[in-house]
């Protein structure tokens, strides 16, 4: 298996290194491409929870963005295709593969669009030629032989992260040979899960914003919690802490946080800065980027030097000390996001957060009292779900002093503990994988708890993001933001266009 080239660009005429007794790809450039397919209007395929969301997020096809960088500094040709975000149907973007003539297509797939996902890659199969065709994303990485018997033609599927895998299958396209599985690459008819391996030195990964820039139409991806444009990115993969709910390192990345250096991060920031100059935010979209308490006091240290005409907007763990936070406020920090999650303790032990209320509540008062917008997640439908701790999250979250809040039922996905617990306790209400969604795309509730119907539990959250952003505070406070700052109002009004529509008419 070879490595990636060192270094942290596109650029440059280095040759890929060689491992003995292999034939560098470099001998045989490929044509590869990557492809987020069409289903729905705005479906954020590659989010930790896909859907088409209220706030009108659209998330970049950040995890197939990095497979294209992969593949571009191994030598091969790459496309790459987000037809959601520039509205291709099925037609559309098949004619687009024939003209490419790829030899290796990579086609995303999520748990509520698999079906969809599927049938778009088993055409692709069918009408461009004699490509290979795999499936990735965290549906297929944890049901590959489920998912692949729904179409046999496909050729397989990559278990865990996209790189490894599919650098596997295009040294064996470009000698010549068949695909074997293993490595991460599940084939079918092979009985035993391939074992997957995880990259150690991030650093020799290319920067995914250079990918953004040379495929994406940049303006079309939107996180209310970021200042737009923004370009989001990872300065690690892989989180220490082990939420029973969290997809991406249950099926993806893994529990390991596998770090760039702080001076690989700061590259890529000043990149963006000179070669993006119409980006004014950047999403670090690690799972939990603060779990590196050090490498973060490092990071904005070197950033608050440079005064680059960016914000940031990070994941956040409910425990950073108010020294971190004014830290990161200092180094161009706008908010975080954070899983606060529920306002019963009981509950959070259950799903293994590791937090406690009072620590929540104590950083929540300190992200204030430092400047840093506070973006709060909470979930209902936990395990052990009551009337009761229902009220116990809603009022948790109306005493924090938080900038906006989401209010969602427990979505779980195939391999996670999550999703184990609510099917072998009769706690699934889905039948089919679309009962995730509504039929235009929205998160449907697809688990209910002994006391609480499915039904119920979206109720309490419609009312929930109710109570919270139609108090007469919190108006006052936004439409202060909104009158005294350009950017803000920009990011409000964007996210309103379709937020106010659910706010008002979701019962």
């Amino acid at each position: 298996m070879t490595d990636s080239i060192p270094g942290t660009s596109l650029h440059g005429n280095a040759a890929p290194r060689k491992t003995p007794g292999s034939v560098p790809c470099m001998r045989r450039p490929l044509r590869v491409a990557l492809v987020n397919p069409p289903f729905l209007p705005d479906f954020s395929r590659g989010q930790r929870s896909p859907a088409v969301t209220r706030s009108g997020t659209l998330y970049y096809p950040m995890w197939l963005a990095y497979a294209a960088a992969h593949a571009m500094r191994l030598g091969h040709e790459v496309e790459l295709i987000d037809a959601i975000a520039i509205g291709r149907t099925h037609d559309d973007t098949i004619s687009r593969l024939q003209a490419f003539a790829p030899h290796l297509i990579l086609v995303e797939a999520s748990t509520p669009s698999i079906e969809n996902d599927l049938a778009f890659a088993a055409r692709a199969k069918a009408e461009c030629g004699s490509t290979s065709v795999f499936m990735c994303g965290t549906h297929v990485s944890a049901r590959p032989e489920e998912s692949l018997a729904l179409q046999p033609s496909i050729d397989g599927a990559l278990i865990g992260e996209y790189e490894i895998p599919m650098e596997e299958i295009l040294n064996a396209i470009a000698e010549c040979r068949p695909v074997v599985g293993g490595e991460g690459v599940y084939l079918p008819g092979k009985p035993v899960k391939p074992r997957v391996r995880y990259f150690a030195d991030l650093d020799a990964r290319p920067f995914v914003s250079e990918v953004y820039q040379r495929f994406l139409p940049i303006s079309r991806y939107f996180n209310p919690n970021a200042h737009h444009p923004m370009v989001s990115i990872l300065s690690g993969r892989g989180c220490p802490y082990r939420c029973t709910f969290c997809v991406f390192p249950q099926t993806l990345t893994g529990h390991g946080y596998r770090r760039r250096s702080v001076e690989s991060l700061i590259e890529e920031f000043k990149w963006i800065s000179e070669h993006m100059p119409q980006v004014r935010g950047v999403f670090i979209e690690d799972d939990t980027f603060t779990a590196d308490r050090k490498r973060v006091s490092e990071f904005t240290k070197t950033l608050c030097g440079l005064r680059l005409p960016l914000t940031w907007t990070v994941n956040a763990r409910a425990d950073v000390d108010l020294e971190t936070l004014r830290a990161m406020k200092a180094a161009g920090l706008r908010g975080v996001c954070v899983g606060f999650e529920s306002g019963c303790q009981e509950l959070l032990n259950r799903i293994h957060k590791g937090t406690k209320i009072d620590e929540m509540e104590r950083f929540a008062t300190d992200a204030c009292t430092a400047g840093i917008k506070v973006h709060g997640c909470f979930m209902v439908g936990l395990p052990g779900e009551t009337r009761i701790s229902l009220q116990q999250t809603l009022q948790f979250a109306l005493r924090l002093p938080l900038d906006s809040a989401q209010f969602y039922p427990l979505m779980v996905y195939p391999g996670t503990e999550a999703f184990d617990w609510a099917k072998e306790n009769g706690m699934l209400t889905a039948e089919r994988w679309r009962d995730w969604l509504s039929p235009e795309g929205l998160h449907q509730c697809v688990v209910r708890s002994a006391d609480l119907t499915s039904a119920q539990l979206v109720s309490f959250c419609n009312h929930a993001r109710r109570k919270f952003y139609l108090r007469r505070s919190y108006l006052s406070g936004l439409a202060w933001r909104i009158l005294i700052d350009p950017e803000e109002r920009h990011r409000v009004f964007r996210s309103a266009k379709t937020f106010l529509r659910h706010l008002v008419l979701d019962k």
